[in-house]
């Protein structure tokens, strides 16, 4: 119906996992100046809050806009497996040749996430990278 109403749920998952803010066209120094004690050549890590957000309309059916356990696995299964206890520099397929900030790797797991949410539209992610920072996207 043109005028079911639009909900958005989210589900929140978490996951651990180390990177190097380092951007290899610069000197190391530079590097240093820039990203600091994030670009330790040694790693560093982070225990992250991943909130994945799904809009659509209520399945009749259901109740659902999408089933949140549903939504689990996809996340699971496209993400959080795939950077659990990972270095994002080296072990992740979906950020390799990118420097691997909040904001790069926000919009990698994006990419990973909107085709496999459907009837739903992936509305907002928003990664935590510490209790006191965090990005958001909406896929613009």
């Amino acid at each position: 119906m043109a005028d079911s109403p639009q909900i958005t749920v989210t589900r929140r998952l978490l996951f651990n996992a180390a990177h190097r803010v380092h951007n290899p066209a610069l000197s190391d120094e530079e590097n240093q100046r820039l990203f600091g004690k994030c670009n330790n050549p040694n790693w560093h890590g982070h225990n992250y809050t991943l909130d994945v957000s799904v809009r659509g309309t209520v399945d009749p059916r259901t109740g659902y806009v999408i089933d949140l356990s549903v939504l689990k696995r996809i996340v699971q299964d496209r993400v959080v497996e795939r950077v659990d206890h990972r270095n994002f520099n080296l072990d992740v397929d979906f950020m390799k040749g990118v420097i691997p900030t909040s904001e790069n790797i926000v919009v990698g797991m994006w990419r990973e996430l909107a085709p496999a949410v459907q009837p739903g539209t992936l509305v907002k992610l928003v990664l935590w990278e510490t209790s006191n920072n965090y990005v958001e996207y909406t896929g613009e």
